[in-house]
Formats: structure tokens, sequence, C-alpha cells
């Protein structure tokens, strides 16, 4: 269980800029990481005709997955969205500090991760998932070649979080944050919510449900979880918060 708000700022309400005006989005991507969304492209390109309601292919063959216990997220590839193509891909420490670490000193984000500081907080955060057992995967969210997101997919049944309510084998957690405040405010979140709820039923046919936890004062977040298909199931007081435990059931995902 993250010691911080799952789900911050998913998308539904603008924040202010930096005493620069500088938006978050102004980085070079790494030259690893514009390899790696070439590939992407690439493989998006060569398939049939993507509409909205399709999605890109969903594994390359011969890909490496990532051992974890999420069914190997590096492998899941592109999804088409109405924000454009969108791929998790699992974070590398040595090219991604940075990039999240300054998320994380945004006071629209660190209002709910307190993660500001200098990047060895950051790194204090990522680590233990990196090293740990496979159990929760940090990724960035990178829409239409851009890195504009940060999100942890996680084994709920196997967090902490499970004795708090009546959990099920396989619930797959989400926890996420809008990186950018040009991406903010426009519905982004509620799009690569549902986006990314719908890769995790698709790759791990164990799972039933999708859960996340935002803090029950992020009423932006909680509205881009019910807006992409999540109900409302209960509240629970975490250590560090009272939380909205939001649920997408793989039953009613073509109904919500």
């Amino acid at each position: 269980m993250s010691p911080t708000d799952a789900s911050t700022d998913a998308g539904t309400e603008p924040a202010a800029t930096g005493a620069d005006g500088a938006d978050t989005l102004d980085l070079r991507l790494p030259d690893e990481l514009v390899a790696l969304l070439a590939e992407s492209d690439e493989r998006t390109s060569r398939a049939t005709h993507i509409g909205h309601g399709e999605r890109a292919p969903d594994h390359t063959p011969g890909a490496v997955a990532v051992e974890d216990l999420l069914d190997g997220i590096a492998a899941w590839g592109p999804t088409a969205t109405d924000a454009g193509v969108f791929q998790l891909v699992p974070v590398r420490l040595e090219r991604d500090l940075p990039l999240i670490s300054r998320w994380m000193n945004d006071p629209a984000v660190a209002a709910f991760w307190e993660l500001e500081g200098p990047e060895a907080v950051t790194e204090a955060h990522l680590r233990p998932q990196l090293d740990g057992d496979g159990r929760s995967v940090p990724c960035l969210g990178v829409l239409d070649g851009m890195p504009m997101s940060y999100w942890e997919i996680y084994r709920a049944d196997l967090d902490p979080l499970a004795r708090l309510y009546p959990s099920r084998p396989h619930d797959t957690g989400i926890h996420l944050l809008i990186g950018g405040v040009v991406n903010r405010g426009r519905g982004l979140g509620t799009a690569l919510l549902r986006a990314v709820a719908d890769l995790v039923l698709d790759h791990r046919p164990a799972c039933a449900r999708v859960i996340a936890e935002p803090d029950l004062r992020n009423t932006p977040s909680i509205s881009a979880f019910l807006s992409a298909g999540f109900r409302f199931s209960a509240e629970v007081e975490l250590p560090d918060k009272r939380a909205a435990l939001m649920i997408r059931d793989r039953t009613l995902r073509a109904v919500l």
C-alpha cells in the first residue's frame, strides 16, 4: 500500500504553474526512452487501422516480459485511447528519476504524495518496488510518445490494503499522478484510468477487479475514477489517510 495518495490529481482540476510559469513537460526525452517508444510506434504502424474502440497489438513476438507478479507489464504494449496511443513503460531509475522527482515536487502532487524534496526522496520510494518481488511495478505513462504520468500497478491482494477490505485473489491496484500542468483539467485522467484498467483486465485473466484508494479529500480524482467505470465501494481508514475504495469489476466493464 502506497504511503501516499494513490491517485492524486487524476486530471479533472487544473493546478498552478511554477513561479517561472514553466510547465513540467519541458524536458528532453532520454535517448533510451526515445528508442523504446520508436519501437512501439513501429509496432503500432504495422497494425491495421486502429479506431477509438480498438486496441493496438498487445504483444510483440519474442518480447521478454519483466519478471513480476503482474503478468509482465513490460510486454503489454501500447493501446489506443480517445486521447492518443498510450503505453505503460516500467521505470528505470537511472533514466527516469529526475523526471519523476520533478513531478513529485509539484505542489499539486506533493499535497497528496508527500514526496517533495531532493531526488533521494523519490528514489527511496521507488527502489523498494524495483528491488522487490514484483508485486508493485512503477511505470511511466507515455501518451503519443511523451511521458506525462506516473503509475504504480500493484497486487492489492498481497498488499496491507487487503486486510482492510474483502480482498479477492489477484485484485490489482492502481496509483496515479498526472505529471504536467498542461495535462490536467481536460479529462485525461478519466481516459487513461479506463485504458489502464482495461490493460489490467485484458492481460491479467485471473484478475476480476481493479482497485484504487484515492484520498477522500481528492474529489477530482474520485470523480475521474467514477467516470472511468469504477464504483465507490467503501471508506477505508489507512495509516496516512481516509480513502475511498474504488472498484472496477470485470463483469461490469461493458456497462460502466
